[in-house]
């Protein structure tokens, strides 16, 4: 029997096509200590492969799947029709390559308040930890010990970040560390807000058509323009990023576009959930 209760929080996983993640990603969310939510699947398409993946599978949580016609990128438009989907207020975001720590999900709901932003990041993981967790050699019961035994190998085989993904309990010796470990910026793969705060600012930009910036450093400067501030959940949402190959597109159209909103200081864009 499931243990899953009633939705208090809406958890967005953004997707496009690989399957192999989002089915790690998935198999992390039945073991959060904390269950009381929906999952919205996101996907920026409509692939076949993940339409089976999913329609085939049985979860124990609450599962939406939302899907797009395929014309390029278009993750802004794909995560506004996820939240004007979404069953509860409270919203939590991250990207289909995130394995999340069992106590993920708990962080983002006991930290919540209508006033903030909570913010956290992500380790990213070297190949040989990446594929010991896809295939279950790796638990995520063990990983913290595994980061912590590893952490130079890790790094010197294309991992990053790796003090990220090392869980403080925050009631252990050294919680203390996680009150200092504040966030200056905003991580669109590991991020929550209540619902009021994103109608602030009506929703994702889908005025950005490349990736970078428009899912999250240009939510943060209008959330902060219209009164919200950062909380961080550093070190105890913790995320583990599975590796891939990156293809970072030149960002300058992105963060020129930003510019100019902030010039003209557009708190509420024109292109998001509402078309003005």
């Amino acid at each position: 029997m499931s243990n899953f209760g009633r939705i208090q929080a809406s958890l967005i996983i953004s997707v496009y096509k690989n399957t192999k993640f989002l089915e790690a990603v998935l198999r992390s969310l039945e073991h959060q200590t904390w269950k009381n939510f929906e999952v919205i699947i996101s996907e920026d398409g409509n692939s076949t492969e993940m339409r089976e993946f999913i329609s085939t599978r049985k979860f124990p949580f609450p599962l939406q799947h939302l899907t797009q016609e395929d014309l390029g990128w278009r993750k802004n438009k794909a995560l506004n029709r996820a939240i004007q989907s979404a069953k509860s207020d409270w919203l939590v975001f991250i990207d289909g390559d995130c394995v999340l720590h069992p106590r993920f999900m708990e962080f983002h709901w006991t930290l919540a308040d209508d006033k903030s932003i909570l913010a956290g990041k992500r380790i990213k993981l070297d190949p040989e930890t990446s594929d010991r967790l896809l295939s279950g050699e790796l638990s995520l019961e063990n990983m913290n010990s595994e980061i912590r035994k590893r952490a130079s190998f890790i790094k010197k085989n294309g991992g990053a970040f790796v003090e990220e993904g090392i869980f403080i309990d925050p009631k252990g010796f050294l919680g203390f560390l996680t009150r200092l470990r504040k966030m200056k910026h905003l991580k669109g793969c590991n991020m929550s807000f209540h619902r009021h705060a994103i109608e602030a600012i009506n929703g994702f930009d889908e005025d950005y058509t490349k990736p970078a910036v428009g899912e999250d450093a240009d939510l943060l400067w209008r959330f902060e323009g219209m009164g919200y501030r950062l909380k961080s959940v550093r070190n105890l949402a913790v995320q583990y990023h599975l590796y891939h190959k990156e293809s970072w597109t030149d960002q300058e159209e992105n963060l020129a576009l930003m510019r100019k909103n902030q010039e003209a200081h557009r708190f509420f864009c024109k292109n998001g959930l509402q078309k003005l």
